[in-house]
């Protein structure tokens, strides 16, 4: 019978999981809004049920998840296992009510089973266990543990003893990020006690370590009067997942009586049938540090440090023992997971992680243009790939640079080129299949680099052999984008540098064909105003090439760190046609600025137009009044003497052209009754390689075909001039001859005069509101 308390808590376990991974939405709580409930109040004094709480809880879970548009929202896949491990820490909970006697006999069971499970599970023999939620945290007490029992007087004394013979921990260049300066913050040690070792760059993997070298920097060590005193080695790079050769670090640590700690995402395929020489070597190692949890997809599972020693006081004094019952409950809900599982099942999720990398590496090999580092094709549960292109023509000289410790520009600024396609490459590979959780790594040799490690993510992902598949064919399509935007990058920068006004801008960092800005030419103006028109301009330009219907992608550049004012352009197919490219975007430039001048230089005439044209009607107002006199000037003996005697003035009007910008007399309207077109506006300047296009054919795309097409079209030209010479019209007699010219002449004397008419009528419409005014008063006054 099962006790009704345990039974009613994975009743409620369930039914809490089931309401909290129901991520079904309410209609009206598709619209993000924000209420009273989402400001923070005080708590009701009557309380809330269960229901209510975790609908509170469910609310905060998703309550963002409109907000992650970049990423889809994706939860971790929780299984009937993961419920287990959560159901361990209600346990946990539960138990630690219990009486102290009953509680010391049940965390002793559970810990005892927990930790023989594990040893036999990873070959681990005579091993004790640490349970630990920071999986750093064990080998920080580890160090404690050696610290402990290298300096007897270390629990009297304390620093003192540190300070007569300093420590030395050795740790891998390839480790992880910080781990030397962590442990040294928590020993309490200054960083001279770190000391990190180079990786092989000569023979060997490029992320194992050095042993030799390691050698010498023990002996220098030892010789100076510092203690030798722990190993940090690798079974699985943190970047490349490469395995350290963990026989040849035992027998030097052997030698040098220091304690050796492996870490590593390798350590895992200890529990399959097969297992490498490399690895197996960790199983005589003094502390391995596993993390169960993300190899198995177990949710809140804390990491374990298994050890070997022989003193349980030492062990106590470092921490990795505890009197306290409650701390071993710690290993209660990887108890309660690895029941659930049993032997079979952690290996098989393990073993499928290995034929997930496998598969993903055969792959890979048929692949071209995709460079692998891969410490162990057969057993290698980590896949690292990057996108590279090799030149045959490249010059031996930069082959020499790439060899020797000073790199050639050229090579370096291809590095950078390589890192950001990668970079490219990873974030649209994890876009699209997000199941296979590949990630983006840097490593000091090989640059940016696409890593698969499915030890890491298959369990909590769920990922499947057709997720690896998808994988591959989306690789495969962007293959030729890439290798064709490398290629097409030189030719771009050629032609921006030969097309008059626009600037090629280099950046490295920049995933696409490159990156262009047009510029302004300036006209004394000062920077800030010059700095505004060349921001309105490659504005506009950007909104001009968006229009065009292309495959092409023109943006401002990333958000932080691009250069301003610029255009630029994302990753092209191998059809693209740079010249035309290139053209179009100066010719557009070139519109935009024209547009820009002519409506400001029409500003400027305007003002000064209107300036000219009151200064002319003051003038011509004074002289008026010089040719009319005085006295008709006065309203009513000015009538009265314009009725008996009229005053007889020849109308003077003014017209304003805009094209020339300048103030004319309309007595040239009035004589020929036409108005003259004046100067034409200048053409609007347009791309030379304006091209006629198939239908449905897109911008800046080559054809194919372009030599047939253009060997077809000019034997056809050649054919239809050839039929023109042969249909040729007979020849005529003198007097025929005679007839048919006068016949032409005829015709061209009709169509200037239908021209000159409609000039005519045009008139009105140009001609100045005085003149008119004046006409009908001089009419009136006949």
């Amino acid at each position: 019978m099962v006790d009704p308390t345990l039974a009613e808590m994975g009743k409620n376990l369930n039914e809490a999981m089931k309401m909290l991974e129901d991520n079904q939405r309410k209609e009206e709580e598709n619209e993000k809004r924000y209420t009273r409930k989402d400001i923070p109040g005080p708590l009701q004094g009557s309380g809330q049920d269960m229901v209510s709480i975790l609908q509170l809880v469910q609310n905060l879970m998703h309550g963002e998840e409109e907000e992650e548009s970049s990423q889809a929202y994706r939860l971790q896949n929780v299984g009937e296992q993961g419920h287990m491990a959560l159901l361990g820490h209600s346990l946990a909970a539960y138990i630690s009510v219990l009486d102290r006697e009953r509680l010391r006999k049940l965390t002793a069971r559970i810990l005892s089973d927990t930790t023989l499970w594990l040893c036999r599970l990873f070959r681990y023999e005579n091993g004790s266990a640490y349970y630990h939620e920071d999986d750093r945290e064990g080998l920080l007490k580890i160090c404690r543990l050696v610290i402990h029992t290298r300096y007897e007087d270390y629990t009297v004394e304390g620093f003192n003893v540190l300070y007569t013979k300093q420590p030395v921990i050795y740790i891998s260049s390839a480790a992880r990020m910080g781990l030397g300066q962590a442990l040294c913050n928590q020993l309490g040690l200054p960083l001279s006690c770190m000391c990190r070792v180079p990786c092989n760059t000569m023979f060997g993997s490029q992320h194992q370590m050095d042993v030799a070298l390691l050698d010498r920097l023990i002996k220098d060590d030892a010789e100076s009067g510092k203690l030798p005193l722990l190993l940090v080695a690798n079974a699985g790079t943190p970047g490349a997942g490469h395995t350290d050769k963990l026989g040849r670090l035992k027998e030097l640590c052997e030698q040098y009586n220091m304690w050796l700690h492996v870490e590593g995402v390798n350590l895992a395929t200890l529990a399959l049938g097969y297992v490498s020489s490399s690895v197996l070597a960790a199983t005589k190692c003094d502390s391995m540090t596993l993390t169960l949890g993300s190899w198995l997809g177990l949710p809140a599972v804390p990491a374990v440090t298994l050890y070997r020693h022989e003193d349980p006081s030492l062990s106590l004094a470092a921490g990795l023992t505890s009197s306290q019952p409650v701390e071993k409950l710690r290993a209660l809900p990887l108890w309660l997971s690895l029941q659930y599982l049993g032997h079979d099942g952690i290996v098989e999720r393990i073993k499928h992680a290995s034929q997930l990398s496998q598969r993903l590496l055969e792959n890979l090999k048929n692949l071209d243009f995709i460079k692998t580092s891969v410490e162990d094709e057969l057993s290698s549960p980590v896949v690292v790939f990057k996108f590279f292109q090799e030149y045959a023509n490249r010059d031996q000289t930069l082959h020499a640079a790439q060899a020797s410790t000073i790199q050639h520009p050229i090579i370096s600024n291809e590095r950078h080129v390589y890192d950001t396609f990668n970079q490219w490459l990873g974030e649209q590979l994890a876009q699209l299949v997000p199941a296979s959780g590949v990630d983006v790594v840097e490593l000091e040799d090989e640059g940016t680099c696409v890593r698969f490690s499915p030890l890491m993510t298959s369990a909590v992902l769920g990922t499947e052999i057709q997720d690896v598949d998808q994988l591959v064919d989306c690789l495969k399509m962007k293959i030729p984008v890439l290798t064709s935007t490398l290629q097409l990058r030189e030719e771009f920068e050629q032609e921006v540098k030969r097309t008059v006004g626009l600037l090629y801008i280099e950046d490295l960092s920049w995933p696409g064909l490159g990156v262009v800005r047009y510029s302004y030419h300036s006209d004394g103006k000062n920077d800030d105003k010059q700095e505004k028109e060349l921001e309105k301009i490659n504005t506009e330009l950007l909104k001009k090439l968006n229009e065009l219907e292309s495959d092409l992608s023109f943006s401002l550049g990333p958000e932080f760190g691009g250069e301003k004012n610029c255009i630029y352009i994302g990753m092209v197919t191998e059809d693209l046609d740079v010249s035309e490219l290139v053209e179009t975007i100066a010719a557009t430039g070139r519109e935009i600025e024209e547009n820009s001048r002519l409506l400001e230089n029409m500003t400027e005439v305007v003002r000064k137009g209107i300036q000219e044209a009151q200064l002319q009607l003051q003038k011509a107002n004074e002289e008026r009044l010089l040719e009319e006199g005085l006295l008709r000037q006065i309203p009513v003996v000015g009538s009265v003497l314009n009725w008996f005697s009229p005053f007889q003035a020849s109308p003077k009007g003014r017209t304003f052209n805009l094209t020339a910008g300048s103030l004319e007399s309309t007595e040239s309207t009035y004589v020929s009754k036409a108005q003259g077109t004046g100067t034409t506006p200048p053409p609007t300047p347009t791309s030379s390689l304006a091209k006629q296009r198939l239908p449905g054919q897109k911008f800046f795309k080559r054809s194919l075909r372009s030599s047939d097409a253009f060997s077809e079209t000019s034997s056809v030209s050649h054919c239809d001039d050839l039929e023109k010479t042969d249909q040729r019209p007979p020849t005529l007699s003198p007097g025929q001859e005679q007839g048919q010219l006068e016949t032409e002449k005829t015709e061209q004397q009709q169509e200037v005069a239908q021209a000159t008419t409609t000039e005519t009528d045009t008139v009105q419409s140009d001609r100045s509101p005085n003149d008119s005014t004046k006409a009908e008063e001089q009419g009136s006054q006949r």
